[in-house]
C-alpha cells in the first residue's frame, strides 16, 4: 500500500514538473515574441544607387542620390544627419554634407526642394528619399574614374557617426560636369566617343580650376611682396 502511494506521489510530481516546464516555456515564448514584434531595435540599411545627379563647377561639388532606407527592426529609427565622403582620397578632400532633400532626382527650376530635416523610418518599413550632398570647397575635382564613396549617418539611438553604405561612384559617366543633370551609375561600357567626351570635359574642368588656383597664388605672392619691410607687430 505504501509503495502504491509513493508511486502515485511520484507520478503527480512528474506531471506537475512537466506542466511547470510547459507553462514557463510558453511564457518565455510569449514575451520573446512580443519583444521581437513590438520592441526590437533594428538597424538602418540602404543599397547602392543605380543613378545620380552631379555638377562640378569650380571648387563646388554637388551630388544627388536616390536612397532607400530600410528599418529591419520593430522600433522606429530617427535619422538626424547624413554625410558623404571619399575614404580612399587624400584627407584634404572634405566630406560632402547633407544640404537638401529634393522631391525628385532630375534637377530643375520647378522642383520642390526642402532643407535637411530629421526624419523617421518606421519599423519594418522602407522609404525612398532624394538626398543632396554638397561641399563648396571640398578640394575634390572628380576625374573620369571610379570612386569609392561612403555614406555615414547619425541616428537617434546611437552616438556619433556610423557607416551606412560604401559603394562605387562612376564619375566616368559624367559627360557635362558643369551641367546639373542625371547620370547612370551601373557598370556599363561607354562608347569611345562618350568616354572621350567625358575625359575632355573633366580635363577642361581640372585645367580651369588649376588656372584659378595659380592666379590666387600669384595674388598672394604679390601681396606678400608688397608687405615686405613691415616688421611691426599688430595687436
Amino acid at each position: 500500500m505504501l509503495l502504491l502511494m509513493a508511486a502515485v506521489d511520484q507520478n503527480a510530481s512528474s506531471s506537475l514538473s512537466a506542466a511547470s516546464v510547459v507553462s514557463i516555456s510558453a511564457l518565455v515564448f510569449t514575451v520573446a515574441s512580443f519583444w521581437w514584434i513590438n520592441a526590437r531595435q533594428g538597424r538602418l540599411e540602404t543599397w547602392e544607387p543605380q543613378s545620380f545627379a552631379a555638377i562640378c563647377r569650380g571648387s563646388m561639388v554637388r551630388l544627388r542620390l536616390p536612397l532607400v532606407f530600410h528599418n529591419t527592426g520593430a522600433k522606429p529609427i530617427v535619422v538626424h544627419d547624413l554625410m558623404l565622403s571619399f575614404p580612399d582620397e587624400p584627407v584634404s578632400h572634405l566630406p560632402l554634407l547633407w544640404k537638401a532633400s529634393p522631391s525628385r532626382l532630375q534637377p530643375g527650376p520647378d522642383e520642390e526642394s526642402k532643407l535637411p530635416a530629421v526624419f523617421v523610418v518606421p519599423g519594418r518599413e522602407a522609404q525612398q528619399f532624394f538626398i543632396e550632398f554638397e561641399a563648396p570647397f571640398s578640394g575634390l575635382i572628380p576625374e573620369a574614374r571610379d570612386y569609392k564613396v561612403r555614406i555615414q549617418v547619425r541616428v537617434g539611438h546611437r552616438k556619433g557617426w556610423r557607416s551606412l553604405l560604401t559603394f562605387t561612384l562612376r564619375t566616368t559617366n559624367i559627360t557635362y560636369p558643369d551641367r546639373y543633370t542625371v547620370y547612370n551609375n551601373v557598370p556599363v561600357e561607354l562608347t569611345k566617343e562618350d568616354r572621350k567626351k567625358a575625359d575632355n570635359a573633366l580635363w577642361e574642368l581640372l585645367e580651369e580650376t588649376g588656372e584659378r588656383s595659380s592666379d590666387k597664388g600669384e595674388g598672394k605672392r604679390r601681396n606678400s611682396s608688397s608687405d615686405e619691410g613691415n616688421s611691426g607687430t599688430n595687436l
